[in-house]
């Protein structure tokens, strides 16, 4: 499935280790935006992750899941570019 994680995390420390956690899992399409391919269990592995690398009372992390038919309906403006074979992302 296709998750997209994004982030306002206020202090540089903690940005910078949620940063690290999701780019394990996914790729930085913009600033605090990461699209992410993964399976249910690697899901509960990077909220888990990124759970223990935030303030819960100050930032904010959101995960949107898109399913298959959502796909078609993303569209990039600029720089980025969608992947042309989304089943052969290998991470």
């Amino acid at each position: 499935m296709l998750v997209i994680v994004c982030y306002d995390i206020f202090d540089d420390r903690r940005r910078y280790r949620v940063m690290h956690a999701v780019e394990g899992y996914g790729y930085r399409v913009q600033g605090s935006v990461y699209e992410c391919h993964l399976d249910k269990r690697r899901l509960v592995q990077l909220k888990a992750a990124v759970a223990l690398c935030i303030d819960h009372e100050t930032d904010r992390v959101r995960y949107y899941t898109l399913c298959g038919r959502d796909r078609s309906d993303i569209v990039c403006f600029g720089k980025g570019k969608l992947p042309e074979d989304w089943d052969a992302i290998v991470l």
